[in-house]
């Protein structure tokens, strides 16, 4: 096992077409071991000041290696509603009970977090599950505090609240239970069609004007979604639960999210009028992000299964950010710019006319939220 310092993302950069492509190719991953996975290498974290590489040094392979398989981590959270003060961004206070996501999605945004935990932004993000135990305890402590001032809280806006851990932790659903209890409003992004379970729940909300879903499709071709989101649910999964959802009264979205420049931008048209077959009022869009460490992840994921797009893909990339890999200004950042990005938000906003999905969702109700009751061992006056 050999010692190198990691390579910056200036160095790279500088690297060109082959020699790009044969660096990453050594430090790819067995697909055998990395099978249903998106990452396709686990460099370090960013803030270790080295790297471990295996190098063959003619001996052969002393032992087979097993699947990479998931670590959860119990975590006990400090504090469970996040705040933000981005203008480009719908909402001021999100909850992730998951630090992690075992979807797998090569282009996911969160990724670069996982560094602050000591973990790869590849393998790791996507093997290494941390749990938050606490969070519904938590959620009830903060909104019982009397300086809380009810607003929409966004779930599924870092990882995902309905990944495989959710089928047995059932945290996003005792979060909901929460706040279903609270009348307190909430919005859910998800790819997993394991949101129907808590129909139950998300319908009672519904009627009280507390919540809104939106399913992200990301392609309509099977082959291409388990490349993609090798561990989300099957686009045709999450269809059919736009349309429970929608049959429960549930108001609903479809996310075409994201594009991504010669490998899944010509369905969106497709995506949407699935989405509207399927009961979807509204419709909303995000081209591909590559920040952080993320615009690697994403170019070994192509070398991988597109290796003769990668040119291609990253030219266009480059022409929707100024230039660059990645454009992280405000107000930009998720739409892009240049006529790539412009013809993207046409042809969305004509699919959007035509598929009916260019009305607003209803707004979500504030004034019936009640505090809820936390035992503090304080003893009421009356």
């Amino acid at each position: 096992m050999a010692i190198q310092t990691a390579p910056s993302f200036e160095a790279l950069e500088k690297l060109k077409d082959t020699r790009d492509a044969d660096l990453i190719g050594r430090q790819m991953l067995d697909p055998q071991r990395s099978r249903g996975r998106g990452a396709q290498t686990n460099k370090a974290s960013r803030f270790d000041t080295e790297s471990r590489e295996p190098v063959d040094d003619g001996w052969g392979q002393v032992e087979e290696l097993k699947a990479f398989e998931t670590i959860e981590h119990i975590e006990r959270a400090k504090s469970i509603i996040t705040r933000n003060e981005s203008p480009d961004i719908g909402f001021d206070r999100s909850i992730n009970a998951y630090r992690g996501c075992e979807h797998g999605c090569s282009y996911c945004f969160a990724r670069p977090t996982h560094a602050y935990l000591g973990h790869s932004a590849g393998l790791d993000f996507e093997r290494d599950i941390y749990v938050k135990v606490n969070a519904v305890e938590l959620l009830r402590r903060e909104l019982a505090d009397k300086r809380y001032k009810p607003k929409s809280i966004a779930m599924g806006t870092n990882t995902d609240p309905y990944q495989p851990a959710e089928r047995t932790h059932k945290l996003t659903r005792g979060i909901l239970e929460v706040l279903l209890e609270t009348r307190h409003p909430t919005s859910i992004v998800t790819k997993s069609a394991l949101v129907v379970r808590d129909l139950d729940i998300l319908s009672e909300m519904a009627k009280l004007g507390l919540v809104h879903v939106a399913l992200s499709v990301t392609s309509m071709d099977h082959m291409l979604s388990r490349k993609m989101e090798p561990r989300a649910s099957t686009p045709e999964k999450r269809l059919e639960a736009l349309r429970l959802l929608s049959a429960a009264g549930v108001p609903t979205g479809v996310m075409a999210a994201p594009m991504i420049p010669a490998i899944n931008d010509m369905e969106l048209e497709r995506i949407l009028d699935a989405g509207a077959a399927q009961g979807a009022q509204t419709a909303g869009m995000v081209l591909l992000r590559l920040p952080g460490e993320v615009r690697e992840i994403f170019r070994e994921w192509m070398l991988r299964h597109y290796p003769d797009r990668v040119k291609h893909v990253m030219s266009l990339v480059r022409e929707t950010r100024g230039g660059k890999d990645y454009n992280a200004k405000w107000g930009e950042r998720m739409v892009g710019e240049g006529v790539y990005a412009e013809m993207m938000q046409q042809r969305m906003q004509k699919a959007k006319e035509r598929y009916g999905l260019d009305k607003r969702l209803p707004a979500l109700r504030t004034d019936l939220f009640v505090p809820p009751r936390v035992d503090d061992g304080q003893m009421s006056l009356f």
